[in-house]
């Protein structure tokens, strides 16, 4: 049976792929065996010396070389008078010189072979343009021998778990569990010493500075492999390369919580960031909306990173936003129903079941409602049985304790008896025990069992609306969306789109006329409302009469797109005398607002009259995230109203829904106040197909629907702007979306030698149920030897499982799968080929898993060799897989296409590796 698997046989934890994890490019950073610092010193109070202190009287155990051309030594080290004389190479060089010798010492350094460097050193692109070149012959130099950079104009790098310092900070970080990374030097050595004081531990402690090389995703993707990391948290000012971040966050957040704080919601405050780091700051909105897409937790306060890091570490993620709050005082029950409030939470309502059982164990003046406030005396008995028929509560998403210490009250004794409730199913357990002396011990104890502890009790109230939004985000990663209906290729016709994009811009025209911008739309299956142009008041009066009355008359023009600003839509015209007195008063309009020259006639249209709503459909292009969507509230009012939700193309069906829920309008498109609901699944398909369009059309600048009619009868667009991107332009200059859009150009047909015909596509999100039947076509041996070991079928079409196989982030991976219809069957999936990259190089594991109907057929065959296309067309070096001994069958298939297959001794298996 021709399978492949990769390297190590072993279900890596963030996704399918079997990924060697030995190969970590990072790795020379984050744990070297040597460094040499270069611009080391004895001067007092300066960078060189600080870090080399920090070095050398640490607990690193390697070789340290510093590098000083003016002295034999440097604080008893032997020094060199440059990278060159260094006996031997480092691991990684720490550069702490003046800016314009770097280019120059990089080079050295990439000729010596080092293949990691921190560059300590200011002055880059947050002077200027001279700055900017400098960084540009960094590059230049690392990109020669493949050396990765952290820094400019950092603070450092620590990894405490192996005794690494390698910054200028006045301490070190103790080990745990938490990796941190900063934007902000400044802010590290304050983290730094806060972090000490609250006996707070980091598995990694970076200081990015301005990312020439090293940024955001490169970083996330090395603490989400490294298995000392439980929690990644991130100060950041820019986002850096937007696909990037966005490609590894998705893939970590599915496994270990992401937090950030990022300033910058404020004009101010991003003009601020941007000056200091010489980076251009995009629209807060946007980012949230992107943060959101991945599964990443935004906070407001640095407090909120590390209590959200701890909380997440220790509690499951609620289910939901209900909380319930068990107290023995009113007051901070009330100040945490207001935190919970407006942050977005909601407080439980307990069952008619829960409120009967309280009844019966607590005193008649308890509060007989959420909060649950069972009185100032309260034993340590009666909280705990409080909680318990609390967590019970089938409307309980999460419970808070608060505790004050009164008279009569036993802190420490309610903590232990709370330690039985620290691991709920499924439900966050957290604590507010206010007050300090008399509490330290009891949040000591539920400290220790897990139960994260506040002082406050409207940070814990804060703190659990935290963790149902992160909840909330992580949704759009499991949910399989639902299949659109009706044929894909039936409902686009891309020729046709690509003919009216390439008629504009030939023309050297970057609007769209009304007209073209609904066949645009239709040519994506968006309905829009018949439209004819008119070039004069005679012709204007005939289509008028065709249509019948009334109608909709709209300036005809290439040059002017907001018509109604220039008198250009005139509205229920019911004679032909109204239409000819239309034409002229438009015509009038036109020429006197703007000049004759933007008259070309009307567009006439049937004035529609439904009882529905008016949305806005749009996109724009964000300085850092390329193509935007916006979703809302439309109508001449837009501005004015504000109710509209961002996302990223490309979409599917749950992320288009989720677009629609975070809008005022969407409670209205369910139905109110005797109206029929809209048809929502159809609205759903159509900001898929509008995001497609967007996605797909790297020529679109500007594009909206406004109004885009909906009701429970119909939904098509009544209006359509679209502006190009200036024709002057490459292709290569055009934004590009921050998810890479589905590859069509690796769909393909093949024959098989049965004569079965079958597509061979990228997979999608929809496909997770014809996944479930394809591995229920599978035998014990097909299984074995794809994963090594007998994963059961249970295991194997698990819903977080097949969630990470279907949704690609065509970035990183891409998985082929070869799917055919016989008859009055349904679609069947017959085979999945996968390549995936590996972080930081140019190479790709493969794997191949054919059903075993199809044996013999040549189906493994022919996925292989679209695989190897693919790696072509991505621009890999090469890829690799493991093939097991006994599987003689596809170690012949590898050799015909051109794979070198090698035995391992070691593992009595074969690699097979293809070298473009």
């Amino acid at each position: 049976m021709p399978t492949i698997t990769s390297s190590s046989g072993r279900i890596e934890s963030a996704h399918d792929i079997l990924r060697q994890t030995q190969r970590r490019p990072l790795d020379f950073i984050f744990h070297p065996q040597s460094i040499a610092v270069i611009g080391a010193t004895e001067a007092p109070g300066s960078v060189g010396r600080m870090l080399l202190e920090n070095l050398k009287n640490g607990a690193f155990t390697g070789q340290i070389f510093p590098v000083n051309p003016k002295r034999p030594s440097v604080l008893g080290l032997q020094a060199y008078p440059n990278i060159s004389a260094v006996p031997q190479k480092p691991d990684l060089a720490v550069i702490i010189t003046p800016p314009a010798t770097v280019p120059g010492i990089i080079r050295d350094c990439g000729a010596m072979g080092i293949c990691g460097a921190i560059i300590i050193s200011a002055g880059f692109k947050e002077i200027g343009e001279s700055g900017a070149e400098l960084e540009r012959q960094i590059m230049a130099g690392a990109r020669q021998t493949g050396m990765r950079i952290v820094g400019p104009n950092c603070l450092g790098v620590m990894a405490p778990h192996s005794q690494l310092n390698a910054t200028f900070a006045a301490g070190m970080a103790r080990p745990g569990s938490v990796g941190f990374i900063s934007q902000s030097g400044a802010l590290c050595t304050a983290v730094l010493d806060w972090s000490l004081h609250e006996n707070v531990g980091f598995s990694a402690f970076v200081s990015l500075g301005s990312m020439l090389d090293v940024g955001w995703g490169d970083l996330i993707y090395h603490l989400g492999d490294d298995p000392q990391t439980k929690s990644i948290v991130i100060y950041m000012e820019t986002i850096g390369d937007a696909r990037a971040f966005l490609s590894a966050a998705r893939e970590v957040a599915l496994t270990k919580p992401i937090i950030v704080i990022k300033p910058g919601r404020t004009a101010a405050a991003a003009r601020a960031a941007a000056s200091h780091t010489g980076s251009l700051t995009g629209s807060d909105e946007v980012l949230q909306a992107a943060f959101q897409r991945v599964g990443v937790l935004r906070v407001d306060t640095i407090s909120e990173l590390f209590d959200m890091a701890e909380v997440l570490g220790k509690q499951p993620r609620p289910k939901g936003p209900r909380l319930t709050i068990v107290t023995n005082a009113g007051g901070p029950s009330v100040i945490a129903t207001d935190a919970l409030i407006t942050s977005g939470a909601q407080l439980a309502n307990l069952t008619p079941e829960t409120m009967e059982a309280l009844n019966k164990i607590l005193p008649s003046t308890w509060s007989h409602n959420n909060p649950v406030d069972i009185i100032g005396d309260a034993k340590a008995g009666l909280y705990a049985n409080a909680v318990e028929i609390a967590a019970s509560d089938p409307n309980t998403d999460g419970l808070l304790v608060i505790l004050t210490p009164q008279a009569m009250t036993e802190p420490t004794e309610t903590a232990e008896k709370l330690i039985p409730c620290a691991h709920l199913d499924g439900k966050p357990l957290i604590a507010s025990w206010m007050g300090a002396d008399i509490v330290e011990k009891g949040e000591d104890i539920l400290n220790a069992a897990g139960i994260p502890t506040f002082k406050y009790p409207d940070r814990a109230a804060r703190a659990f609306y935290y963790m149902w939004r992160y909840s909330d985000n992580l949704r759009s990663l499991y949910e399989t969306p639902a299949l659109p209906s009706g044929s894909e290729h039936g409902q686009i016709d891309r020729e046709k789109t690509d003919q009216i994009l390439t008629t504009v811009r030939n023309a050297g025209r970057t609007i769209l006329t009304e007209f073209e911008s609904k066949e645009l739309l239709s040519s994506y299956g968006i309905p829009t409302v018949e439209t004819h142009i008119a070039r004069s008041e005679m012709e204007a009066i005939k289509l008028s009469a065709r249509l019948g009355f009334p109608v909709v008359l709209k300036l005809f023009s290439e040059t002017i797109t907001h018509k109604t600003d220039v008198g250009g839509v005139h509205l229920n015209l019911r004679t032909a005398s109204a239409v000819r007195r239309a034409w002229r008063a438009i015509e009038a309009s036109v020429t006197k607002n703007a000049g004759a020259e933007h008259f070309l006639g009307v567009t006439v249209q049937p004035m529609v009259k439904l009882e529905g709503y008016e949305l806005i459909v749009g996109s724009s292009i964000d300085s850092q995230f390329g193509p935007v969507l916006l979703f809302g509230s439309g109508g001449q009012l837009v501005e004015v109203f504000k109710d509209r939700a961002l996302g990223l193309p490309p979409l599917n069906a749950t992320l288009a829904r989720r677009m629609m829920e975070q809008t005022k309008i969407y409670t209205a498109l369910k139905g109110v106040r005797g109206r029929k609901a809209a048809n929502l699944a159809v609205l759903e398909q159509l900001l898929v197909r509008f995001s497609q369009l967007v996605a797909e059309q790297p020529w679109i600048s500007e594009m909206d629907i406004n109004p885009l009619f909906v009701s429970s009868e119909r939904i098509f667009a009544l209006d359509a702007r679209v502006v190009l991107h200036d024709p002057k332009k490459s292709v290569e200059q055009l934004p590009r979306t921050a998810i890479r859009p589905y590859p069509l150009q690796y769909v393909t047909r093949s024959k098989l030698k049965n004569k079965t015909v079958v597509t061979i596509r990228p997979i999608r999100p929809e496909d997770e149920p014809l996944m479930v039947k394809f591995h229920e076509t599978l035998s014990e041996e097909s299984v074995y030897h794809r994963y090594f070991s007998a994963l059961k079928l249970s295991q194997r079409v698990a819903h977080e499982r097949l969630t990470r196989i279907c949704f690609n982030d065509y970035d990183r991976e891409i998985a082929l799968v070869a799917e055919a219809k016989a008859g009055d069957e349904d679609q069947k999936i017959l085979g999945v080929g996968r390549l995936s990259k590996l972080h930081g190089v140019d190479e790709a594991e493969f794997a191949v898993l054919v059903s075993d109907t199809c044996h013999g057929f040549g189906l493994g065959t022919e996925l292989l060799k679209q695989l190897v296309k693919i790696g072509a067309a991505e621009k890999l070096k090469r890829i690799t897989g493991q093939i097991l001994s006994e599987n003689h069958a596809m170690q012949t298939i590898c050799k015909k296409i051109g794979f070198q297959v090698n035995y391992n001794v070691d593992n009595h298996d074969y690699t097979a590796d293809y070298i473009y």
